[in-house]
């Protein structure tokens, strides 16, 4: 029997849900070292948080994140709470010498980022490990992707072309949720999406971005105050009120072995649910990816020919031999179970695991780097002066 280890969860909303069924899941179809057992979840609301325990499989519930930070059986935080917390949350469970997996992006700011990256420095060097929650390069065709590219069989990469596009507030009446208020998200699309496909393309290619130059845009500048709301849908109140975050962001950079990467986020293209794609064209060929049809990877190798499909469900592709028969596609929520079950097996190998949180850093300090070029005139900036 693999050794049990105690995770306690903070936030039980969209992120919350899919993080619990990864919890639930990782042991029942991977051999793990750890067997995690959800021991806590921690919300506000006292009634809320006891029904959200019971529904996701939580053995208790907390009103106060200390508390549940305190649990001598709690030795795993899960943070899936808005950015607005992450920092302080972050900070205080390591310090008390707790492994952390935070959701993504690290934080609001960039000094918010470089003070929790600095404390999972501290803390891992008492065996105590942090890991960001970048869910996408666990989908099986993105780790193939960067396995061919760590492979050699691209070469030099010439050109990095990424978008996320999203359509769930493209109403102008829908409500003024949090993730369109900066004191609570920090930015829009930019830090909501722009994030995953700064990490996507750092992740595939091992590169980073290493400057800038953007545009952002608020198109609907203000929105009925929210009455509530339950994952991306929402209901409007009474009053209205400002946003306060981006709607879109473009941006241009240049990675760090030379190449010229373009960056496209926005939640305002209609029709498009969540279509997270990346293109890498290389001295050797080219590959090509698109969420929406997420178990098929478009790879080119050489020049004589075109980009042929490969259906990513063999027993040989990254994580697929845990689950189904060749043919048969996984789904958003298998990411996350990969996920867990790559920090785990990190924990139990006393390994740093990855995306760690200075990885989290060098994405906001991109993310600082493309607010800062849109708010001068799309002025080229590096990613390290941010």
């Amino acid at each position: 029997m693999s050794a049990r280890i105690g995770v306690g969860m903070v936030g039980y909303a969209f992120m919350g849900r899919v993080h619990s069924q990864a919890w639930r899941n990782v042991s029942a179809f991977f051999d793990m070292p750890l067997r995690p057992v959800m021991v806590a979840l921690g919300g506000r609301s006292a009634e809320a948080t006891a029904q959200a325990a019971e529904r996701l499989g939580w053995a208790a519930a907390e009103t106060d994140w200390k508390r549940l930070i305190e649990r001598d059986d709690v030795q795993i935080v899960d943070i899936c709470t808005p950015g607005d917390s992450h920092a302080e949350i972050t900070v205080a469970a390591l310090e008390a010498g707790k492994h952390v997996i935070c959701e993504k992006p690290l934080a609001n700011t960039v000094a918010e980022a470089e003070a929790m990256a600095a404390a999972a420095r501290t803390a891992a060097g008492h065996g105590v490990y942090a890991m960001v929650a970048f869910n996408y390069g666990r989908v099986p065709a993105v780790a193939l992707a960067r396995r061919y590219v760590a492979e050699g069989r691209l070469g030099e990469i010439r050109h990095v072309r990424a978008q996320y596009l999203q359509d769930w507030i493209v109403d102008p009446e829908f409500p003024l949720v949090w993730r369109l208020q900066s004191d609570k998200a920090g930015s829009g699309a930019l830090g909501d999406l722009g994030a995953h496909i700064i990490d996507t393309a750092q992740f595939i290619t091992g590169e980073h971005l290493t400057e800038v130059a953007a545009l952002t845009e608020t198109f609907i500048k203000e929105r009925p105050l929210a009455g509530g709301s339950s994952r991306l849908t929402a209901r409007g109140g009474n009053g209205r009120g400002p946003v306060t975050v981006d709607d879109a962001a473009l941006f241009i950079g240049r990675m760090s072995g030379g190449g010229l990467a373009s960056f496209e986020a926005t939640r305002f293209a209609a029709g498009r649910k969540n279509a997270l794609r990346i293109e890498v064209n290389s001295a050797l060929g080219s590959l090509a990816f698109d969420f929406e049809s997420m178990n098929e990877l478009w790879f080119c190798e050489g020049t004589g020919g075109g980009l042929r499909r490969i259906l990513v469900t063999e027993p040989d592709h990254p994580y697929v031999g845990a689950w189904w028969p060749p043919g048969h596609g996984l789904g958003y929520e298998h990411a996350f179970t990969h996920e867990v079950k790559d920090f785990l097996e990190a924990i139990a190998a006393d390994t740093a695991p990855e995306p760690s949180f200075d990885d989290g850093l060098r994405v906001q300090r991109v993310l600082g780097a493309v607010a800062d070029s849109a708010a001068h005139g799309s002025r080229l900036t590096p990613t390290e002066d941010i």
